[in-house]
């Protein structure tokens, strides 16, 4: 077998709307499409053996064991290799269920899709279950356990920390969009203006005074001292002479800690002589060039979190320990202690398991052990000098026994250092009495505490301490997302996209927008290319200033990662016509049309579908929906524009040469076509679609249609409002059009329009795209012989795959195939085919430059332009 493809998608796509994190493996199974399961002998047999817990696969039979029951029947590799990759990340720790596998067009090649939790387990996982699958077949051994435990380790690399994750599903939860920011524990929830971004559990609101302070730690005990609040007594040291200062003032026993330490790194407790003093200052400065030397307080580590300004939880930490039954040796104790189901690699579990390092070994070394040493019956043996869960410490809660005045004190803490979100450490005999009888004291506060702790104790109750966080940045009231309209379709994408993000400008949003030309904010151009992919949409929704996003939405972006966002307010479907078919296992219309409805279904309830009433692929659409839906169509009497009105649904048509709106017996007129600059003067047709689709859009939103009707008027089609779109310059004895239609229904709207052109002589300069079927590249070079008087061939970009001269004589054909005697010519250069076209261009012609590298072409055109203005200066 063959992978020939992996992607991830990442967003709404063609499998599923819900399920936005899928892989997608396109899996070649040469020899292995002549073998279904039950053709290879021995075959269930050994995947019951080396994945037994993959009788929970129900499969259709809907029972357990309906797998093997499937595989015992029959089933083909892919099948198969789809059920190994949810097991095995399942099998990781990240549990995961959906699964599609479908054959493609080409025989034996397949589409296997599942579902993932971290990508880059799901990218292994794929060539893993392969990997399993052939040696399966193969009858050899394999090592699962290494592939399983390689999953866990690239988990732990790439996924949020708990504390993130947290406060990711709490976001989700609430319906709060995120994005990942890079690899780390950068994340933004919201989109555009709304977003609110935080770092482990640092948000933006979190003063970088503040978080100054609490990295000192001596800054920290200077300000908490003065603001009477109980600390311990001692000093900084960066050698011996100042150890041996600090510990006169304070005597044994001691603590010891890097002064920029964290997780417990470097920190020695207890120490109770000089020489053990000196080793953990060595020890601390592996760590920080300046220690922090203490006065050791008697009790228990207590942890508590504030989160704005208010008390939410309170932990008691023991550190990683075990409990001597007389028998077992130390490490003996350890493996048994870590068999423990809570415990795991990591973060994936409640717990993690404990580890042997130094701080162990010295330890074990004061108390004269060694791994070996076997300890009396219930004795406790403490394996680290910190209580860190992340070093396999234990937590209990006790949020609910905190005294009052404990809570006071806290939450003073937390406005005394300045922090938003505050961890603060306390030594103390119980929280449930004042410090300040105990004798208690603050050790240290935290400016990024992590949530492990509170999220899941060890004992006690559970806190979803990730909620307050939540609450803070987004308080009752506050949005989180911003307004997104999503265009598809196969023409007309980019003009009414543009038109739609002018009129939202003119109603005084700052809007970001795509096109198949660039990224925009305000008209600024930020990234210059095809952007309308799932990258470029999250641009937009990245941006900070962006109160609006108009995302023009291609159909190569929705089929190599899924959208660029979870839901829109307002799809549009302009058009299904044939373009790009034979491309990405996508031949026919009803395929083209089922990734285009990826947009429309990722609409929200109460949002908006625009669809094209007078395009049948797109009424089928309409009955898999569910939100509103309302049309537009150019024949107000379409009986399907008709049908639509009657029933009370909100139709726009091109009626009595007016742009309007109608619903059951009204209808609002916004404006005559003529007035509208992107129709040239109503002569453009296709053009005054884009139109119907754009005032349809803005309307559904909320915008008033006098403001719709000054935005029609005010959008002037030009190489810099609508570059390659019906651009016409006019020279002194001739015109010039540039336009980037390249398929059929692209050539038979510029057809259309060049019916009302009065020229001497009409000039068309073609080229075909690579890519497509044999079919379409005659099918648009026939249509320009019937629109044209003479052709200029030229052909030196897209050739994708195919010769130049493959592609040309394709294009002959089909004007051949035209009927129409018509003169021809072949200039391979685009620069040269524009620039002979111009140089001879006869008194009263009209030349019309197809073309799919529009820059280019305006740069020629324009050039020419200002030369010949400049002449007649």
């Amino acid at each position: 077998m063959k992978i020939l493809k992996i992607q991830a998608l990442r967003g709404p796509n063609i499998w599923s709307i819900q399920r936005k994190k899928l892989i997608q493996m396109r899996l070649d199974l040469e020899e292995m499409e002549q073998f279904p399961t039950n053709k290879i002998e021995g075959f269930r047999e050994r995947i019951e053996a080396l994945l037994p817990s993959m009788i929970e696969h129900r499969c259709p039979e809907g029972v357990r064991g309906g797998f093997f029951s499937r595989i015992e029947r029959g089933t083909w590799m892919g099948h198969v290799i789809e059920h190994i990759a949810l097991e095995i990340q399942t099998l990781a720790g990240m549990e995961t269920g959906f699964g599609r596998t479908r054959e493609t067009k080409t025989p034996g090649v397949y589409n296997v899709v599942f579902s993932y939790v971290e990508e880059n387990v799901g990218l292994f996982a794929a060539e893993s279950s392969v990997a399993i699958a052939e040696a399966l077949i193969a009858g050899k051994p394999y090592d699962i356990d290494a592939d399983i435990q390689k999953m866990r380790e690239i988990r732990e690399r790439v996924r949020l920390g708990p504390s993130t994750g947290s406060i990711v599903e709490e976001a989700v939860s609430r319906d709060i969009p995120w994005i990942r920011l890079g690899t780390n524990s950068l994340v933004q929830l919201g989109y555009g203006v709304n977003q609110m971004r935080f770092q482990a559990t640092i948000t933006c609101k979190t003063s970088n005074i503040a978080v100054d302070i609490a990295c000192n730690k001596e800054e920290t005990k200077r300000m908490l001292d003065m603001a009477s609040i109980p600390v311990a007594s001692g000093g900084i040291c960066v050698d011996e002479e100042d150890l041996e200062n600090v510990i006169k003032k304070i005597g044994f026993p001691i603590v010891i800690k890097p002064l920029d330490g964290n997780h417990g790194k470097g920190a020695s407790i207890n120490v109770k002589n000089l020489d053990d003093a000196k080793a953990g200052l060595a020890y601390a400065k592996n760590y920080s060039r300046r220690v922090i030397v203490e006065k050791f307080i008697t009790g228990y580590d207590f942890r508590v979190l504030v989160i704005d300004n208010k008390l939410v939880a309170a932990a008691k930490r023991e550190p990683a320990h075990i409990k001597g039954d007389g028998i077992q040796t130390i490490q003996q104790l350890i493996d048994e202690t870590n068999k423990d189901p809570r415990r795991g690699y990591g973060h994936e579990n409640v717990l993690t398991e404990i580890t042997v390092d130094r701080d162990t070994t010295d330890l074990l070394d004061k108390k004269g052990y060694t791994l070996e040493t076997i300890p009396q019956k219930d004795e406790i043996v403490y394996l680290k000098s910190t209580a860190n869960l992340s070093t396999g410490g234990t937590s209990v809660d006790v949020t609910d026994m905190m005294h009052p005045e404990n809570i006071f004190l806290c939450e003073r803490i937390s406005r005394v250092i300045g922090l938003d979100v505050c961890g603060i450490d306390i030594m103390a005999e119980n929280l449930t009495q004042p410090l300040k009888e105990t004798g208690g004291c603050i050790l240290e506060v935290n400016a990024a505490p992590g949530f492990r702790m509170h999220l899941a104790p060890s004992e006690g109750l559970p806190r979803n301490v990730a909620a307050p966080v939540i609450d803070m940045l987004y308080p009752p009231g506050k949005p989180s997302r911003i307004p997104i309209i999503a265009i598809t379709g196969t023409n007309g994408k980019t003009t009414t996209t543009r038109l739609i993000a002018h009129i939202v400008k003119n109603n005084g949003f700052r809007v970001g927008f795509t096109t198949s030309d660039g990224i925009y904010v305000q008209n600024h151009m930020m990234e210059k290319g095809d952007t309308t992919g799932p990258i470029s949409a999250e641009y937009i929704l990245k941006d900070p200033t962006v109160e609006f996003a108009v995302l023009e939405t291609a159909r190569g972006g929705i089929l190599r990662a899924g959208l660029g966002f979870s839901r829109c307010d307002i799809g549009i479907i302009t058009n299904i016509q044939e373009d790009h078919l034979g491309l990405s296992d996508i031949h026919t219309l009803d395929e083209l049309a089922r990734v285009k409805a990826t947009v429309v279904k990722s609409i929200k309830k109460e949002g908006w579908a625009i669809l094209n009433a007078e395009d049948e692929y797109c009424l089928k659409i309409a009955n898999e929906l569910d939100c509103n839906i309302a049309y537009f169509a150019m024949d107000e009497n379409h009986p399907k524009a008709l049908q639509f009105a009657k029933e009370g649904k909100i139709v726009a048509v091109y009626e009595n040469g007016f742009i309007t709106i109608k619903k059951g017996e009204w209808k609002i007129r916004v404006e005559r076509a003529t007035h509208v600059p992107l129709t040239l003067g109503g002569k453009a047709k296709f053009m005054i679609a884009n139109v119907l689709a754009a005032t349809l859009a803005s309307y559904l939103y909320g915008f008033k249609t006098e403001d719709i009707s000054l935005s029609l008027q005010t959008f002037i089609p030009s190489a810099a409002q609508t570059p390659g779109r019906m651009n016409i310059f006019e020279f002194k004895k001739f015109k010039v059009l540039i336009d980037f239609a390249h398929n059929p229904a692209g050539y038979k709207g510029v057809s259309e329009y060049l019916s009302s052109v009065e020229a001497t002589k009409k000039i068309g300069i073609i080229a075909g795209v690579g890519d497509r079927r044999d079919e379409d590249i005659k099918e648009c070079a026939t249509l320009a012989a019937n629109m044209f008087d003479h052709i200029i061939i030229r052909q030196e970009k897209y050739l994708r795959g195919r010769t130049e001269e493959e592609i040309i004589g394709l294009i002959m054909q089909g004007i051949k195939e035209s009927g129409k005697a018509i003169t021809y010519e072949i200039i391979a250069k685009e620069t040269e085919a524009i620039k002979h076209a111009i140089d001879n261009a006869e008194e009263g012609s009209f030349i019309t430059a197809l073309s799919d590298v529009v820059t280019n072409a305006i740069e020629i055109v324009q050039g020419y332009l200002d030369k010949e203005q400049e002449e007649n200066l």
